[in-house]
């Protein structure tokens, strides 16, 4: 429901945009099984494109050369194998004076993980009522669409943009952000940018940070009949693991206001924990992986730095690990922190076109627990927030669904914001 006073461009290009394209397009979409590194990944690129030039936008679509990404100093790490990655942007063609604006998404998806918590298969997508079910649809395809449909309804109404809109559509968020470093290294940029992220109809203005880590922990191996003759590695993880806790504590103890409305705003969990290879064994190393959670406007390196020392106590206070002591390595993902300043007027353009599409009040600004884009685009000078449709509760978890009338009130949304935002002639 549209309360604001529209001027006719804007009501002509809220017109055209297409519900049932929209659901249509996000069957389209999650039907493609694009886990992150794989084939499926590369295969939605190329479908994007050719959606991207339908419209007659400018299309660039390009083999990344990871070799050379890779041995950046500034690479954000990744952890899913991958032999190839295509950066994809869509731009329009006419350059005026007005300002730039990206319209991000990223088109990877995490694995479905156990088959049998879903009903049915995860990447087939099941419509009960206004909602669609299946991996990718919250995060984040849903906002996918939303771009598309905000970009069709803008070329239909005939809209002439004083500046330049560009769909950014990227691999291998999920794991590290190495779509979105390649497209900033290729030169794509913009004064502003919103990333499609699920934020449930709020404005993310900030992203926590999550850097991946390694603990490795010795032990000595002996037959499990003379365990006492060995050193369990998993024994003498425990104590390095309760250091863990306390360091979570001391780390959560005072947050930034934008984060206060989570119990833990900057989690540090162990992922996955191996030891050991024979049951009759006493294990003779343990490998524990985990995140670290960045807090906002925390350099990373120092955030290394305090999980390394807590490690190094606990080995410290250990009789066996004195003498043989645990290493931490750095791996995977390394996410820093990333935020919108404080008082720029994408915020208020962003909430007043929601305000305006819903006849509800400017949604709130909060911080996001997780990393994301949003700090590789804020870090290259580019005012960045996430605004999209979805829950990002459901997101990563067999009851991944999203609702179709959130994209369309999304869609909406990023056609009054990018045509105020660009301009118009």
């Amino acid at each position: 429901m549209v309360t604001a006073s529209l001027s006719n461009v804007e009501a002509s290009a809220l017109a055209a945009v297409d519900e049932s394209a929209i659901a249509r397009l996000l069957l389209e979409l999650v039907a493609v099984p694009s886990v992150t590194g794989s084939a499926a990944e590369s295969e939605l690129q190329h479908v994007l494109a050719r959606h991207l030039e339908r419209m007659d936008l400018d299309v660039d679509l390009w083999s990344m050369d990871l070799p050379e990404l890779r041995a950046h100093p500034g690479f954000p790490g990744c952890e899913a194998p991958r032999t190839e990655a295509w950066g994809l942007v869509g731009g329009t063609r006419h350059l005026g004076d007005g300002p730039s604006l990206v319209l991000q998404g990223h088109v990877d998806v995490v694995p479905p993980g156990d088959l049998a918590q879903w009903e049915g298969d995860p990447f087939r997508p099941r419509v009960v009522g206004d909602a669609v079910h299946a991996r990718g649809t919250c995060d984040m395809k849903a906002g996918v669409v939303a771009i598309l449909a905000a970009l069709a309804a803008i070329r239909e109404s005939g809209a002439r943009l004083r500046g330049r809109v560009s769909a950014h559509f990227v691999v291998s968020e999920e794991d590290g952000g190495l779509g979105a470093f390649g497209t900033l290294r290729r030169g794509h940029t913009a004064d502003a940018c919103i990333i499609a992220e699920p934020t449930g109809g709020a404005l993310m203005t900030a992203n926590a940070g999550a850097l991946t880590f390694r603990i490795e922990v010795p032990g000595r191996a002996t037959h499990g009949s003379t365990r006492y003759a060995g050193v369990s590695a998993i024994d003498v993880y425990l104590p390095v693991h309760r250091a863990l806790a306390r360091l979570e504590a001391r780390r959560n103890a005072d947050t930034d206001p934008l984060m206060s409305e989570y119990p833990i705003p900057y989690p540090l969990s162990v992922g996955t924990v191996h030891s050991g290879d024979w049951a009759s064994s006493v294990p003779d190393l343990l490998v524990a992986e985990g995140r670290l959670g960045v807090r906002l406007g925390e350099d990373p390196a120092r955030a290394r730095a305090e999980l390394e020392a807590c490690v190094a106590e606990a080995c410290a206070a250990d009789p066996w690990l004195r003498s043989h002591p645990a290493t931490v390595t750095w791996s995977g993902g390394q996410f820093a922190s990333g935020r919108l300043p404080a008082g720029h007027p994408l915020a208020a353009l962003v909430g007043d076109a929601h305000a305006d599409v819903t006849g509800g009040p400017r949604p709130g600004e909060r911080g996001a627990p997780y990393g994301s884009d949003l700090r590789l685009y804020s870090g290259a000078g580019i005012a960045t927030l996430q605004y999209g449709p979805g829950d990002v509760r459901l997101a990563h978890s067999p009851q991944e669904q999203v609702r179709v009338s959130e994209i369309v009130t999304v869609a909406r949304a990023l056609v009054l914001a990018t045509l105020r935002g660009v301009g118009t002639e």
